[in-house]
């Protein structure tokens, strides 16, 4: 038996009765990208306007008696409906679908149907599956390649189908129909009971579904393929909008291009060259900027070279820099007769450190260092480097250095 949501897509409304509800637990992706486990009830309806996840679809979202159905899975021939209120075995409830949801999911299948079927009459590509996407829909087809040509060829058909305003039809076959075997399927589901679900785009295709559709192309309003890229095993990814997500696709466009014209100061047609224009410019000033960087690098080390300090310990803190910054110093000075502690950064905040000296102090005292500042490192042949987070923390390494270099001259 086909569920109301399948029989009627455009429905989004209707009274059933609850047939049983029984405890139940969710998992569910939380808001800090951990999964969380959620306890309530999984609802079973004698028949349900909240389509069950399967074929490629995502489920519905909706409401059981105003009441919040977080996920709809199919079992065999019925469909669970997880919510976190209990409802009781018996009683009528009034249920209502996520309309904008359902019709952005009608669109995007159909859409997936129409382009398959051209795909595939036009160039030979048979589509291997396909996902749903929250933004976009990809269509995996069988083939290492997919020219721009194609995909050009592929848009105009199926967009001229829609204007041709073709009627989407929904049928109901048993198993033993001889039609089922002429029409295009990737396989039943293992559990699957009842019928046979044909969709078929008149003229143009025929395909077993278990998905929600449009009535008639039309409704699909446009359809924008936005590229391929090479998939697994050979396939080819192909990226789609349909409908509503295209009118959301050219707001955000029109969005960015208004955007960059204010920046850029230019017509939209000269973006993509002012662009250019800036990144040769960052180029240059980057390259002229690390050129005055190791200047000032040797200029550096021959100033801590002769500091009065020299042979115990020696720091170093600078705001501006990076760890070629530091290495450049470390490498001027040649630093095996002192310890150098060197630090770029923020001053209270997180940095970058090096520590260079002689290869068994570097040895016994970098992971001590990259600790003192909360930070991780790594190290060989007389220096250890690293990221640090405590960068307020210097004079405690400085400390940590002079204490070693005390107990050494003690000991000799």
């Amino acid at each position: 038996m086909a569920f109301r949501c399948q029989r009627d897509s455009y429905a989004r409304e209707f009274t059933t009765t609850v047939v049983s509800c029984s405890p139940a637990e969710l998992q569910i992706e939380g808001s800090n990208g951990k999964k969380e486990v959620l306890s309530g009830f999984q609802v079973v309806l004698e028949d349900t306007l909240l389509f069950p996840e399967g074929g490629g679809q995502p489920d519905d979202h909706g409401t059981i008696n105003d009441i919040s159905v977080l996920r709809v899975t199919r079992r065999g021939a019925q469909a669970d409906h997880f919510t976190q209120t209990p409802l009781t075995p018996g009683t009528e409830v009034q249920v209502r679908v996520d309309w904008e949801r359902r019709f952005d999911h009608m669109q995007q299948h159909s859409g997936q149907h129409l382009i398959t079927a051209v795909a595939d009459h036009l160039f030979g590509l048979k589509t291997t599956s396909w996902e749903l996407g929250r933004l976009r829909s990809v269509i995996e087809l069988d083939s290492p390649s997919v020219t721009a040509e194609q995909v050009a060829a592929i848009e105009q058909s199926v967009n001229e189908k829609i204007r041709d305003r073709l009627p989407v039809n929904v049928r109901e076959l048993s198993l033993d129909d001889p039609e089922v075997e002429q029409v295009r399927a990737r396989g039943l589901p293992d559990d699957h009971a009842g019928p046979i679900r044909v969709v078929t785009i008149k003229g143009v295709d025929s395909n077993m579904c278990c998905g929600t559709h449009v009535s008639n192309l039309s409704d699909l309003q446009v359809i924008k393929i936005l590229g391929t890229e090479k998939g697994k095993k050979n396939k080819t990814n192909l990226t789609f909008l349909a409908g509503n997500r295209v009118l959301k696709w050219m707001e955000r466009s029109h969005s960015t291009e208004r955007a960059l014209t204010a920046l850029l100061k230019c017509a939209a047609e000269d973006h993509v060259e002012a662009v250019k224009k800036l990144q040769a410019s960052s180029k240059l000033l980057q390259k002229n900027n690390l050129n005055l960087l190791r200047d000032l690098a040797v200029h550096i080390a021959l100033s801590l070279r002769n500091s009065p300090d020299w042979g115990g310990v020696v720091t170093l803190h600078r705001k501006e820099g990076d760890s070629e910054f530091m290495n450049i110093i470390a490498n001027e000075i040649g630093s095996e007769e002192t310890l150098l502690f060197l630090t770029v950064g923020d001053e209270k905040g997180a940095g970058l450190f090096l520590l260079a000296g002689p290869a068994e102090a570097v040895e016994t005292l970098g992971p001590r260092v990259a600790e003192v500042l909360e930070g991780k490192g790594a190290g060989k042949k007389g220096r250890f480097q690293g990221k640090a987070t405590k960068m307020s923390r210097r004079a405690e390494v400085q400390a940590l250095l002079q204490d070693y270099i005390s107990t050494q001259s003690a000991e000799e």
